[in-house]
C-alpha cells in the first residue's frame, strides 16, 4: 500500500470539493481530492445555473472567475406566472441592489477542475474501494484504490463533498446522526436544448395543469422543466410532446416566443427536502448534498453548499493559522444555519408554485388541503412586502462571519 500526506482530504469533485480545494490551496493549505468517478462524468452531469453573490464572490476568491465574469449573466429579477398573469420579482429593487447570475453548474465545475490542473493540484479520478477512517481521532485517514495500486491518504480532517449517495455521511454511525426528510409526491421532468430562452429572466409557472419553470444556460442554451408525476418515464416524454405541454403551461406571450428544438439531455429528478444534524463528526466535515438536500424551486441546492465551503474555509483557515483545531467544533452549527434557511425557503416555494394531488371520495375530486394552502401565493404577489420576502430569500442570505 503507497502511503501518501496532505492537510486536508476532500472526497468529490464536484464544484463543493473543488471549491474548496481551490480556496484552501490559495491560502497555502494543501489538499488532496478523491473522486470515484471520472472528470468527464463529472462533467457530464447537468444540474443549477443560478448562483447567489456568495457564491460568486467565493469564485472570484478563488481565482477562477474570469470566465464567470465574462460569459455569466446578471439578473435583477425573475418571473411568476399565477394561472397565467405574470408578476415580476425585482430582486435588485426589493433588495436594495443585491442581483444573482445565471452560469451553469457544468460550467464552473470544468472552469475548476481546469484551475486546479494547471495548478498542479492532486486529484484522484476513478477511484474506488474508498472508505474512511479513524476521523474521531487526531489521525484520521482515507484508503482507496487508484490506477492499480491500494492507496492510504493520511490527513488532519477529511471532507466529504460526495453527495447524497456517497460514504461520507454513512461513516457517521447511524446513532450518532439525525435524518430530516420530506419526499414530494411529484418530480421535475427537464429538457436542455440549443435553442434560445423564451424570456431574459427565469419564469417559474404554476397552472392548472402543474408546475413549469423556463430558465437558461446561456444566451443561446434553456433549460425547461415540468412538474410530472413520480410513475413517468423519460422514455414516455417525446421531445414534441415536452414542448406540447410546456407551450400549455407557460404564459400566452412567452409561449408565442418559444423556439424549439432537439433535447441535448432529458431526465426526471424526483424532488425531496433532506437535512443530516450534526454536519460533523470528530475530524469528518460533510459539505452540500452529503449533507443536506433541497428540492430545485428555490435555486439553493448549489447555494447552500457553497455557504457550507465558505464557513468551513475560514474555519480551516483560522485552525491553521493560530494551530488550535478547536474553532472546527462550531462548522456544524454555523452551517446548519443557513442551511435551515434555505431548507424552509424552498419547501415552501415548492408547496406554493406546485399543484398537489387531488384526493378522490365518492367517485369525486377533492382538492387537499395543500391545495387550498397554496393559494397563500396570490397574498405574496400582490403586494409590495410580500414580493420582498420572496427576493431577500431568493437572493440568499448573508454568509456568517466566523470572529
Amino acid at each position: 500500500m503507497k502511503t501518501i500526506r496532505t492537510k486536508v482530504a476532500i472526497i468529490g469533485a464536484g464544484p463543493s470539493g473543488l471549491l474548496l480545494g481551490q480556496l484552501l490551496a490559495k491560502q497555502g493549505i494543501d489538499n488532496i481530492i478523491v473522486e470515484r468517478v471520472t472528470g468527464d462524468y463529472v462533467l457530464g452531469r447537468i444540474r443549477a445555473g443560478i448562483l447567489e453573490q456568495g457564491f460568486v464572490d467565493l469564485v472570484r476568491e478563488a481565482g477562477v472567475s474570469e470566465r464567470m465574469d465574462r460569459e455569466g449573466q446578471v439578473h435583477d429579477g425573475f418571473d411568476i406566472s399565477y394561472y397565467g398573469e405574470l408578476f415580476n420579482i425585482n430582486l435588485k429593487e426589493l433588495t436594495g441592489g443585491k442581483t444573482v447570475m445565471c452560469y451553469g453548474q457544468t460550467e464552473i465545475t470544468r472552469d475548476m477542475m481546469e484551475a486546479r490542473a494547471e495548478a498542479g493540484l492532486t486529484t484522484y479520478y476513478e477511484s474506488s474501494d474508498a472508505a474512511i477512517h479513524d476521523v474521531t481521532t487526531d489521525s484520521p485517514y482515507v484508503t482507496f484504490f487508484n490506477n492499480g495500486e491500494n492507496y492510504r491518504l493520511d490527513c488532519d480532517v477529511v471532507v466529504g463533498c460526495d453527495g447524497f449517495h456517497g460514504i461520507s455521511r454513512k461513516t457517521i454511525p447511524a446513532e450518532k446522526r439525525t435524518e430530516h426528510e420530506r419526499v414530494y409526491p411529484f418530480g421535475w421532468l427537464g429538457l436542455l436544448s440549443d435553442t434560445p430562452p423564451v424570456s431574459d429572466e427565469l419564469i417559474y409557472c404554476k397552472t392548472k395543469r402543474g408546475f413549469a419553470l423556463a430558465s437558461m444556460r446561456s444566451e443561446t442554451r434553456s433549460r425547461y422543466y415540468l412538474q410530472v408525476p413520480l410513475d413517468h418515464k423519460v422514455e414516455d416524454w417525446s421531445d414534441e410532446r415536452f414542448w406540447d405541454e410546456l407551450k400549455k403551461r407557460l404564459p400566452e406571450e412567452a409561449a408565442a416566443r418559444l423556439v424549439t428544438g432537439p433535447s441535448i439531455e432529458k431526465s426526471i429528478a424526483p424532488l425531496r427536502s433532506f437535512v443530516c444534524e450534526p454536519m460533523q463528526w470528530g475530524n469528518l466535515f460533510l459539505v452540500g448534498d452529503a449533507a443536506h438536500i433541497v428540492p430545485p424551486t428555490g435555486a439553493k441546492g448549489l447555494n447552500l453548499a457553497a455557504s457550507d465551503v465558505a464557513a468551513l474555509y475560514q474555519l480551516l483557515c483560522k485552525a491553521y493559522r493560530e494551530n488550535d483545531k478547536s474553532v472546527l467544533t462550531r462548522y456544524s452549527e454555523i452551517a446548519l444555519r443557513r442551511v435551515w434557511h434555505g431548507e424552509r425557503f424552498s419547501w415552501w416555494m415548492s408547496n406554493m408554485l406546485h399543484d398537489f394531488d387531488e384526493q378522490e371520495v365518492g367517485g369525486m375530486k377533492k382538492a387537499t388541503f395543500d391545495h387550498f394552502m397554496s393559494s397563500e401565493l396570490d397574498f405574496f404577489l400582490n403586494h409590495r412586502e410580500g414580493r420582498q420576502v420572496i427576493a431577500t430569500q431568493y437572493v440568499g442570505m448573508p454568509y456568517e462571519s466566523i470572529e
